[in-house]
């Protein structure tokens, strides 16, 4: 801010400090993007954190209701194991995360290698990004992953529209 105050200040033609201001704005666009990047990296490692708890939680509730129902009768502990590995299939969420990780890592990369044209290439990576977002909400049956996935979602779209400035 400093500099830019400085670059006004001095007696420089308008095309120079348009250019100046061009220059400064893409930089600031670049700074909020890579913020909001930390912000979805902070997510991707809450969604992490959650999909064993929500797998542990079935676990028991499927021990809880299975015991309800047949109150005197044993349970098969191998039957018991088989229905939570089907339900934490249908709902494992890692090569989305991974893949997020993945994504994010690269964005921030081509933020502080590539300067020129990246415009397209960030948009696309918002793209598959929002698409991996949208995997984790209809796999989740578990409210907070899915209040997450919302969250991610939102900025996501926010990344977008900054990346709208880049371009």
């Amino acid at each position: 801010n400093i500099l830019y105050i400085f670059l006004l200040s001095q007696k420089f033609p308008l095309p120079s400090l348009l250019f100046f201001h061009l220059i400064y704005s893409m930089y600031q666009d670049y700074d909020k993007i890579y913020i909001l990047m930390d912000s979805l990296e902070e997510k991707v490692l809450r969604v992490e954190a959650r999909s064993p708890e929500v797998v542990n939680a079935y676990r028991t509730k499927l021990e809880a209701k299975v015991s309800e129902l047949l109150e005197d009768t044993q349970i098969d502990d191998n039957r018991i194991a088989a229905e939570v590995i089907l339900f934490s299939d249908k709902i494992c969420n890692d090569e989305e995360t991974v893949r997020l990780h993945s994504h994010i890592r690269n964005m921030k990369k081509m933020l502080t290698t590539e300067k020129e044209g990246i415009g397209r290439k960030l948009d696309f990576m918002a793209q598959e990004m929002n698409r991996e977002a949208n995997t984790i909400l209809s796999k989740s049956s578990d409210l907070e992953i899915s209040n997450i996935a919302i969250d991610l979602k939102t900025e996501i779209e926010k990344v977008r529209e900054q990346i709208q400035n880049v371009e």
